[in-house]
């Protein structure tokens, strides 16, 4: 709350009124404020037990001052400090509005009341920690940065841990990034610069998550605020991605599969947007012992469908955590559970942005203990696509517990596992791609049959038939037999005990072969051969 002070002259305003029964999610209550004004201070309530409004507030040019959506306690905007969700500056005279979000109305039509008052001089201390917002770049080499991409701090308002709670918990836990993404505000990125100072290891990457009551998506790297409030003029879900996209930003869906209803308004996508425009999937959304348990199954046939109509969006997970991991409730999940990894230049926003872009991710569904898994097929990662008749597909899992097992997934349908036997285990598979076409492959690791870490998919075609130069009639294309997938060792113990626990080379396909090749793999290197000369 504001401290008092006796030397600010006040004015206030009342304002009730009736919810507009119409078909937007939002409107608006206009207020005046006269030349002088130094701090705005509004108090609102829904007047209802059963319905729920959210609240926020633009100035006389709709400029965005802040949305608190249901904070409970009054929002204060002054000129040098501002109240969680809002931001300070200049306080123009004119017209301002009320920005009232209809998020449940159980009990129709509505009221409201909103208490405005206006005063000569600020409550609020100054707020010198706030600066504008730049990247930042920790450092480090290339290699696989853990992180969570859905965390909340206090400026949303349903949320309460500072930045220094997050970095705290974050660490702790072995993550070197979050993303933290409030609630239709850009509030919490004036403090990030003072936060990261005080937290060198662990780097902070700004984002929105885009809250509708129609779906949730999260715009990861976004710096500047775009309008959430579907169906007023100009504002559509399309105009908002357009938005996002000329600021860097990565789109994606959040929770899709979460269906509550009134326990989480607006948190199952239903938002009418080219999927084209999804950089990612949030597959997972709190750990498989809370949430995920429910919905990470349903997420990722939502993520699985994208890819059948030819799109690539990258798997993330995230926390949704509110609270930085303390006092949490049963269905809530501490900053870290699910856990991304993703490859990256160098710890850093841009890095990590560009990893993203280039579907460089695994998710430990349950959070950073979780067995880690590396795909490959010679230099080709996840993300890649790649040409070849018969692809080497070359899996590394580390840190799995007894009686594990790893599988591909071609085209969203699970091949056979394998054991794990060993820490380090690598393994081979073969996949053949359709004649025509491609094909998509992911490693998953299962812990007590079910998947536990994931990676983003390779996507395999066969190279084009060269036209024949002899003259001669062909007779057709080696590569359009049987599709089918093999594993080199998988009938040959000796060269299985070969695999397990050897750690791929710098260079190559990262295959180990001490033993005789198997009949399989000999064939597809002897096929590999051919097409060189």
């Amino acid at each position: 709350m504001p401290a008092a002070s006796a030397r600010a002259a006040e004015t206030v305003q009342e304002l009730k009124g009736q919810v507009p029964m119409d078909s937007l999610d939002h409107f608006f209550v206009a207020f005046d404020v006269p030349a002088g004004t130094r701090e705005i201070e509004i108090a609102h309530d829904d007047l209802s037990d059963d319905n729920i409004l959210d609240w926020g507030l633009v100035d006389p040019q709709g400029v965005f001052r802040g949305w608190g959506g249901g904070n409970e306690e009054n929002a204060v905007v002054g000129e040098a400090a501002a109240s969680r969700s809002y931001v300070p500056g200049p306080i123009a005279a004119g017209t301002w509005s009320v920005v009232v979000g209809k998020a449940k109305l159980a009990a129709p039509p509505g009221e409201y009341l909103i208490t405005v008052t206006l005063r000569d001089a600020p409550t609020l201390p100054a707020q010198p920690e706030r600066a504008p917002w730049q990247p930042a770049t920790l450092g480090g080499g290339p290699r696989r940065y853990a992180g969570d991409f859905h965390v909340h701090s206090r400026e949303s308002g349903d949320a309460s841990p500072t930045l220094d709670a997050i970095a705290e918990f974050a660490r702790g836990r072995g993550l070197d990034f979050v993303v933290v993404t409030d609630h239709n505000t850009t509030s919490h990125l004036d403090f990030f610069a003072d936060a990261q100072a005080r937290h060198p290891d662990l780097l902070f990457v700004p984002g929105c998550e885009f809250t509708t009551y129609a779906g949730h998506m999260n715009a990861i790297g976004a710096t500047a605020w775009v309008d959430h409030k579907l169906g007023q003029p100009g504002v559509s879900i399309t105009a908002a991605a357009d938005a996002y996209d000329l600021q860097g930003a990565v789109l994606s869906a959040n929770h899709p599969a979460l269906a509550l209803g009134d326990l989480c308004i607006g948190c199952a996508w239903q938002l009418d947007l080219d999927p084209a425009r999804l950089g990612a999937v949030e597959i997972a959304t709190g750990g498989l012992d809370k949430a995920g348990m429910f919905f990470t199954d349903d997420a990722m046939r939502f993520w699985d469908d994208l890819c059948d109509q030819g799109h690539r969006p990258a798997p993330i997970g995230g926390s949704d955590d509110h609270k930085a991991g303390v006092d949490l409730g049963g269905f809530d999940s501490p900053i870290g559970d699910p856990t991304t990894l993703v490859y990256a230049d160098t710890l850093g926003v841009d890095a990590i942005l560009a990893g993203l872009r280039a579907g460089r991710t695994v998710v430990k569904l349950q959070g950073p203990a979780d067995p880690m898994l590396e795909l490959s097929s010679g230099t080709h990662v996840p993300g890649d696509s790649l040409e070849a008749s018969q692809a080497v597909i070359t899996v590394r899992v580390t840190g799995a517990p007894a009686g594990a097992s790893v599988r591909l997934v071609r085209d969203r349908k699970p091949l056979d596992a394998v054991p794990v036997a060993g820490d380090p285990f690598t393994h081979d598979f073969l996949v053949e791609p359709p004649a025509a076409g491609s094909t998509r492959v992911r490693a998953e690791v299962l812990v007590d049959g079910k998947p536990r870490t994931v990676t983003n998919h390779l996507w395999i075609a066969a190279p084009p038939v060269e036209a024949p130069t002899t003259g001669h009639e062909t007779t057709g294309d080696p590569t359009t037999g049987p599709e089918t997938t093999a594993s080199t060792g998988s009938s040959d113990p000796a060269t299985a005990s070969d695999s397990a626990g050897a750690s791929p080379p710098e260079s190559g396909c990262g295959c180990r072969h001490d033993g005789p090749l198997s009949p399989v793999l000999a064939a597809s290197l002897l096929a590999l051969r051919r097409r060189r000369h």
